[in-house]
């Protein structure tokens, strides 16, 4: 028969010191809850339970609880057991160890550009499109799936990205990937597998992008870059470069649009030359001051490949992103997505399709481009009051903004703005390792702060402005 006590109540690892059985236990356990080997609200065995695994008398587990309860260490509530109390107990340095003090203090506020305003997801009606559309899903949405992913999010997505960014995109061109990275490193494979040695990028940008088209095996050589944007006349010029990633509806860091003739010229670029456009499209939703740029890809679908994402209208964390390729690239990205495949959930795609096809994507981004809209025209009126000599340039659209800073100062504003706990970023964070040293400014995001944030962040940045 098996005894009753094998499967009762959790395990606890103790070693009883001293000679008395319920001293030694006591000791015990206070020396695991001062260490930290037993955090606060961890839940013991019972007397009962704890008793049997180490062979001693239920009494003397119950009196050695009792006492720790008094003393403070543990609590015990009818219908929660005995569990470790909420206490602040100091661990317990190991010998010889020297605790060094952490070199930075963790920044109050952060100006990082990049990241949407995460408090205001639409969790409400993102939690109303995923029932509709769990309610909706056919048994088959369980599976594995096609490579390309749902072809009911496809689907929405061709109607929609046709409508709002001016894409030509077909559903059976579509190719869901896990963020823009993914889509990259795909894009990476194919492009070394087609014999492509150089992809140019432009002067300024995000190095982990550059990083990932070189661990592809592809050099990355660097477009001149002006106040017009990247000068994609000199593609011409670079015989080895079969490729071009850009950001042309606002560029990411500098906020200024593709001049048209310069559009015009990269698209001429790669149908004489054979060459392909990767357009990163990263937040082309948000605009103030001007009429929206379309895509770059509603001039020749057949040599751009356009690369979307929700990181920038909805949260990164949603890992969704898609592809609107031309018609002879589909078969080799979903041979190359067979093999570095990160799989989007089905779920979360059926319910990306659902709030987009029920209205309320276009609400929230309506929404969001008001929010952003006052917090860019809070920044500014800010800068003009207390900064007045602070240029601000890229605030047409987007989600950051580019302060000009006297020539030389841009490492000591970073750094006042460290010593005021605000972190933020400046433009030579940005630029290409073989671009020319250029201006000196900082990257300022306005999306992340919260609004009970807001005034100060905007306090310490106009502190360790010059």
């Amino acid at each position: 028969m098996t005894d009753s006590w094998a499967t009762f109540g959790t395990d606890l690892h103790v070693e009883l010191r001293g000679s008395g059985l319920r001293s030694g236990l006591m000791d015990a356990l206070r020396e695991a809850v001062r260490t930290g080997r037993l955090t606060p609200g961890t839940r013991l065995p019972s007397s009962r339970s704890l008793a049997v695994d180490l062979g001693i008398a239920r009494n003397t587990v119950a009196d050695a609880y009792a006492e720790l309860v008094a003393e403070g260490w543990l609590t015990a509530l009818q219908g929660s057991g005995t569990r470790v109390a909420r206490r602040a107990a100091p661990r317990k340095p190991q010998a010889g160890v020297v605790r060094a003090r952490p070199p930075h203090r963790r920044p109050t506020y952060s100006l990082h550009a990049g990241t949407p305003d995460l408090a205001s997801f639409p969790r409400a009606e993102w939690l109303k499109a995923a029932r509709r559309a769990l309610t909706a899903a056919p048994h088959e949405a369980f599976g594995y799936g096609d490579s390309r992913g749902r072809i009911e999010l496809r689907t929405v997505l061709a109607d929609y990205l046709a409508r709002a960014r001016g894409v030509y995109a077909d559903p059976e061109r579509i190719v869901i990937c896990s963020g823009f990275v993914h889509g990259l490193m795909l894009m990476g494979k194919v492009l070394r597998q087609r014999r492509v040695r150089e992809v140019a990028v432009e002067s300024y940008g995000l190095d982990v992008h550059w990083n990932l088209l070189t661990e592809a095996g592809l050099r990355t050589p660097a477009l001149p870059f002006d106040g017009l944007g990247s000068q994609t006349g000199e593609l011409a010029a670079l015989r080895a470069v079969g490729a071009v990633l850009m950001t042309p509806a606002h560029q990411f860091p500098m906020g200024v649009p593709l001049h048209p003739d310069r559009r015009a010229a990269a698209v001429d670029w790669a149908r004489g030359s054979g060459g392909l456009i990767l357009e990163d499209d990263y937040d082309g939703e948000f605009r103030y001051d001007r009429q929206p740029v379309g895509a770059l890809q509603g001039l020749d679908p057949e040599r751009v490949v356009y690369m979307g994402t929700a990181s920038k209208s909805l949260a990164p964390g949603l890992r969704l992103a898609w592809m609107v390729l031309p018609e002879e690239l589909v078969g080799e990205v979903i041979e190359a997505k067979g093999s570095v495949d990160w799989v989007s959930s089905a779920l979360d795609q059926l319910t990306l399709a659902e709030f987009i096809a029920s209205g309320a994507y276009d609400r929230h981004v309506r929404g969001m481009r008001l929010r952003y809209r006052r917090r860019r025209d809070q920044l500014v009126r800010v800068l003009a009051e207390r900064a007045p000599d602070i240029r601000v340039s890229g605030i047409a659209a987007g989600l950051h903004a580019v302060l000009e800073l006297p020539p030389g100062t841009e490492g000591s504003v970073i750094q006042a703005a460290a010593w005021q706990g605000l972190a933020v970023e400046g433009v030579s964070r940005f630029r290409h390792k073989d671009a020319p040293t250029g201006r000196d400014a900082l990257v300022v995001g306005y999306a992340t702060p919260a609004d009970s944030g807001w005034a100060g962040a905007l306090d310490a940045l106009c502190r360790a402005l010059p």
